[in-house]
């Protein structure tokens, strides 16, 4: 499940190249007939005429189709969720852009979210003259990513990062690379104080950041274990379940990596920063709490 978000790219666009090929054929043949393809190419040899009239056939079978699996999902969603999660997960990509990339869509919530986080960072590294651990999971490292990069330099230089299952490289690296490319995400790295990415090669949404180092720490641990125990333990009396893209904290890796960074931004001259959820903005007691997605 999870290598299929990584071929995902050459599915959609080979999909997307033949239909539009297809359909601006039938597009122009209907044009300079006046008739459906099928009718169009009936006097054509019988190879030809027969395709035609199965494209034909098929594209009403599929527009038929994809309604019937429009309602279907609808009502899976309202019962299911684990269905509701993952359209919710598409909506969050959908609707974290501005309405003036997508008109049409429903209001964006990054509008009013990354301002808040932004606000709230540096009021606070600025009032107490403490550093920040900015936690974020899934879509919430999106968000931790953009309010960074809103920062001042000054208060981005007090941030540390701490994502995990992060779609940053793997999903908007790769639709949209003019804004979560390799150069941007590199020069965040240089800029923050420390980052560090926990991913699974279970996980189909979150992954390796890969950006380059230039002398600083590696951002990416190496993949964490899916299932954390396998067969059965003193710790683990039943199997282990296949985590895949939730429940990242219930890895001793998320505490380790939480308890290396604090001890980093740690000063004599300052009290232990606070930890940020980036998805809700609050202060966390003891726990990076979840994020979005």
């Amino acid at each position: 499940m999870a290598a299929l978000t990584d071929r995902a790219p050459v599915v959609v666009g080979v999909v997307s190249s033949v239909t539009l090929l297809l359909g601006a054929g039938a597009l122009l043949g209907a044009w300079t007939t006046g008739r459906v393809p099928g009718e169009a190419a009936r006097e054509l040899p019988a190879v030809v005429s027969g395709a035609a009239a199965t494209a034909q056939a098929l594209g009403s079978w599929l527009i038929g189709f994809g309604f019937l699996l429009f309602v279907t999902w609808g009502r899976r969603a309202y019962r299911d969720p684990a269905a509701r999660r993952t359209i919710g997960i598409l909506w969050d990509v959908g609707t974290f852009w501005p309405r003036a990339a997508h008109p049409f869509a429903p209001p964006c919530y990054a509008e009013r979210s990354v301002p808040d986080l932004t606000w709230r960072i540096a009021s606070w590294t600025r009032e107490t003259g403490g550093r920040v651990v900015l936690s974020g999971h899934s879509q919430g490292s999106v968000l931790a990513a953009a309010a960074a990069w809103q920062l001042r330099p000054s208060a981005r230089r007090r941030v540390a990062l701490l994502t995990y299952g992060s779609p940053l490289e793997r999903l908007y690296g790769r639709w949209f690379p003019a804004h979560f490319g390799p150069v941007a995400l590199t020069t965040l790295h240089g800029e923050v104080d420390c980052w560090r990415n926990l991913w699974r090669l279970t996980d189909p949404i979150g992954g390796p950041v890969r950006v380059g180092t230039e002398g600083r720490p590696e951002v990416d641990r190496p993949p964490l274990a899916d299932p954390l125990a396998h067969g059965r333990t003193a710790a683990h009396p039943l199997p282990a379940p296949i985590l895949g893209h939730s429940d990242y904290q219930a890895d001793p890796a998320f505490a380790e990596e939480r308890a290396r960074l604090l001890a980093r931004l740690e000063e004599p001259a300052a009290a232990l920063p606070k930890q940020l959820n980036a998805a809700e903005g609050q202060p966390a007691q003891g726990s990076a709490g979840r994020s979005s997605g």
